[in-house]
């Protein structure tokens, strides 16, 4: 079975706190793209199960995402039978980009459905939130407000259709790190529901007033290189920032030939770059 496995972009993220665990609560507007990995899942008859990827970075991982999805999977319904899970990979690493939960809810509704788990969809989300705060969005990608850690999802309106632009230094960041140096780095002044009604009446200045990502401030202290690009980015494109907690910057136009000429400017100064879209 072959299934895509979308990327995200936040277009908001506000840090509201923080939780005895350690873990912080999080309200934050998620934005589904097109651009996808697609993951290839094969029976196995042998003994064990094993994950592949052509991006070498995650070769022999066997703690990624998705060797966890399947080993929550197979903890809760008892299931015998192994896989070869091969990683077909386009969305950059270490991004941001929600890359490895995607491929976690992937694998989730893949096996769900091959080895006929009758698991709903709350009850997958649950085993999700184990592995990720972003697991459960992707397990049915539409634009939406996800508040706690990522487990109340509230599905919104976005009018336009945007073209999105990523645009990725070579460096990526930790997201532990990034989130170690949040508490005590300043806030953005951000207004998600200035945002979420922007979205539903297409008021691209509005979203861009109101919009901000909490983790910006302590990335581009860890990744300087990520204030100088967002500063770039933002004076050609009004919607544009950093996604989760980095390294890449996002944004979000609906004039096609600008958004190329962008590309093509970023990919020459040695940068990684996709065009997509919002689903």
């Amino acid at each position: 079975m072959n299934v895509k496995s979308c990327a995200k972009i936040n277009l908001a993220l506000q840090i509201t706190g923080k939780r005895e665990d350690g873990y912080h609560t999080l309200r934050m507007i998620n934005l589904p793209l097109d651009l996808h990995d697609v993951i290839e899942i094969t029976p196995l008859s042998g003994t064990d199960s094993y994950i592949t990827c052509d991006d070498i970075r995650l070769m022999g991982l066997r703690a990624n995402l998705c060797t966890r999805a399947l080993q929550a999977l197979r903890d809760r319904c008892g299931f015998k039978e192994n896989f070869r899970i091969h990683i077909h990979k386009e969305i950059p690493f270490a991004a941001g980009l929600g890359g490895g939960s995607s491929n976690a809810a992937a694998v989730l509704l893949a096996l769900n459905s091959m080895l006929k788990l009758k698991l709903s969809k709350e009850e997958l989300a649950e085993i999700g939130l184990t592995l990720g705060s972003d697991v459960p969005f992707f397990l049915d990608p539409k634009p939406s407000v996800l508040e706690g850690i990522g487990e109340k999802i509230t599905p919104i309106s976005v009018k336009k259709k945007y073209i999105c632009l990523l645009v990725k230094p070579d460096e990526g960041l930790s997201t532990k790190d990034v989130y170690a140096a949040c508490d005590n780095a300043p806030r953005e002044k951000i207004n998600i529901d200035a945002v979420i009604q922007a979205l539903a009446d297409g008021d691209d200045k509005a979203i861009a007033m109101n919009r901000g990502n909490d983790l910006y401030p302590p990335a581009k202290e860890l990744l300087p290189l990520i204030g100088r690009l967002a500063e770039e980015l933002a004076f050609a494109f009004p919607i544009s920032g950093m996604t989760g907690s980095g390294s890449c910057l996002f944004a979000l136009t609906t004039d096609l030939k600008k958004a190329k000429e962008a590309e093509k400017h970023y990919e020459k100064a040695g940068y990684i770059t996709r065009l997509t879209h919002v689903l």
